[in-house]
């Protein structure tokens, strides 16, 4: 059996779609026999669940990951173990042990844009542990979010095909936030599975390839608007690891289906924690130049 952790620095890392790395494992009778770590090619989605059936993987361990990443992974038949964090050896030693759960698709990246109102749990620092919020997700999702909400159906030539694109985000002020042409990879993805925000998906349903086009859009169109639901304080008391969080860190709490909520600490006194589980673009109107390099 070979088991891939999306990997950073010895931990598990948080968002599948952004990892630079995996480290592999080949395991025989519940037991780790040895272990690699291999690039992962700054590819986007879907040519990483592709880069992983190359490698002959039968099971991801990762934090985040969104639906279209996890229908990509299942597409391989690549069993997955998402919503995990700490130490990466230790998540495999536990898989082995029958002792990890997987929480399904539960984050956000350009295209999957969830932002979710976390509450109560255990901190740690780029991490969650405890057993959940005892809330439901009270922010529920904006913008591109699969499934949420009864946004109609994208149409276009594209749509249901892999697409691979060059781009480059700026705000309206100019200011360049992500590019795949500073990366000198693509961004490959499957258009209309929800893998990117909605926005996006809807300038690549029709576009030819070689065709650049400029886009601009509203934060409904993108990561939704800022929900004033989704930033609570509470008790760093009952926070148990909270004490050592400073404003601006990011942690992760649990909903009440288990799954990992990316929060960032707002505020802190010596008693109480403000916590931020809107998503950073939240708010934000984006402004995208798209190139289309391929459609299959």
């Amino acid at each position: 059996m070979k088991i891939a952790v999306a990997y950073e620095n010895g931990e598990v890392f948080r968002h599948f779609g952004h990892t630079q790395e995996f480290k592999v494992y080949e395991a025989e009778n519940g037991e780790i026999i040895s272990s690699e770590i291999i690039g992962a090619g700054g590819s986007g989605h879907g040519a990483l669940a592709s880069l992983l059936a190359g490698e002959s993987i039968n099971v991801l361990i990762c934090g985040g990951i969104g639906q279209g990443a996890e229908a990509a992974l299942s597409g391989q038949g690549i069993e997955l173990c998402a919503g995990v964090s700490g130490s990466a050896d230790e998540a495999v030693r536990a898989y082995l042990r029958g002792e990890l759960e997987n929480s399904g698709a539960n984050c956000d990246h350009h295209g999957e844009g969830h932002s979710c109102g976390a509450h109560e749990g255990d901190c740690e620092s780029g991490g969650c542990s405890g057993e959940g919020c005892g809330e439901d997700c009270g922010g529920g999702c904006e913008g591109g979010c699969p499934g949420c909400h009864a946004a109609p159906a994208l149409t276009g030539k594209n749509v249901g095909k892999t697409c691979r694109t060059h781009y480059r985000g700026t705000f309206n002020d100019g200011t360049q936030f992500d590019s795949s042409y500073d990366r000198g990879e693509p961004l490959e993805f499957v258009c209309g599975a929800g893998m990117m925000i909605r926005g996006f998906d809807a300038a690549v349903a029709d576009m030819e390839v070689g065709e650049i086009r400029q886009v601009h859009l509203m934060p409904s169109e993108a990561y939704g608007e800022k929900n004033p639901d989704a930033v609570f304080t509470a008790e760093i008391a009952r926070l148990p690891g909270s004490e050592e969080l400073q404003v601006g860190d990011q942690v992760y709490l649990r909903n009440a289906y288990g799954q990992p909520i990316p929060v960032k600490v707002a505020a802190k006194d010596d008693e109480t924690i403000t916590l931020d589980a809107n998503h950073e673009m939240a708010g934000k109107e984006l402004n995208f130049t798209i190139e289309l390099i391929e459609v299959r």
